[in-house]
């Protein structure tokens, strides 16, 4: 595992360029100290939302890891320098990390998001597939903001618990504003994973893997929730590819 952070600016957003077993090891790392960390994982959309939103920009600048999530963030990484960079993703991510967990055998993971149906399900589904996994909890919150003291109560619920590691189910950008605002609250690594429960509890449909390996997730997304999707996918795609073009261009003529 290597240990140190090699960054690498895609847009205005400073991204890790890093292997799975980098990845897997630093939070299994910060997970056996309880370290109150989080991560998270970069797409199109999250990297064009950091240039457009000056706090959005200083949550994912202070992330302890920002991972390439979407292949086109992947792909810029591969052109800046990094010519072997893979698609380090929330769901993936995830599942390889509980079967990491599982094996290990001494520690435990926290579910945060999601419907109470979805996490039922999803506990389900880790238990079939992994079942020497321990799940400290799983927490479904309000979709409004939490008062100070549900909040406070989460906070004490997680750390009782002895997790080592909290995947957050919230959205982006929720989810990752959370984790930021919990980093030293919460003695636990905080990972966003976006729709990933949905996608291991089988609520939502993931795309085919040709079509994850084609870098054509986002279209697969668009097309299964059109109304809900088609300004985060049409419109910041349309801006990471400009993004992207004028920073390979200022590189190429050395005019970073």
């Amino acid at each position: 595992m290597n240990t140190s952070r090699n960054t690498v600016p895609v847009l205005k957003a400073n991204i890790d360029a890093l292997s799975w077993s980098d990845a897997l090891g630093r939070i299994s790392q910060w997970a056996a100290r309880h370290e109150s960390r989080y991560v998270c994982i970069c797409n199109a959309h999250s990297v064009v939302t950091a240039g457009l939103d000056a706090k959005f920009d200083s949550v994912v600048a202070g992330a302890d890891m920002a991972t390439p999530d979407g292949a086109p963030v992947a792909w810029m990484i591969r052109k800046l320098g990094y010519p072997h960079q893979q698609r380090i993703n929330g769901p993936d991510l995830m599942w390889k990390y509980c079967e990491l967990a599982a094996q290990r055998g001494n520690e435990s993971i926290y579910l945060y998001g999601g419907t109470a149906e979805t996490l039922q399900i999803l506990q389900g589904v880790l238990a079939q597939h992994f079942p020497a996994l321990r799940i400290a909890g799983a927490e479904s919150p309000p979709f409004r903001a939490a008062t100070d003291e549900e909040d406070a109560q989460t906070v004490a619920r997680i750390n009782a618990s002895g997790a080592g590691t909290v995947w957050v189910s919230l959205g982006c950008p929720k989810q990752e504003k959370w984790m930021a605002a919990h980093r030293g609250r919460v003695n636990a690594v905080m990972i966003g994973v976006g729709a990933a429960f949905d996608y291991h509890a089988g609520t939502i449909q993931r795309a085919p893997q040709w079509m994850q390996n084609a870098g054509m997730e986002w279209l697969h997304r668009l097309c299964s929730e059109p109304r809900r999707l088609w300004r985060r996918y049409l419109v910041t795609n349309t801006l990471f590819v400009i993004g992207a073009g004028g920073q390979l261009l200022r590189v190429l003529t050395g005019k970073r």
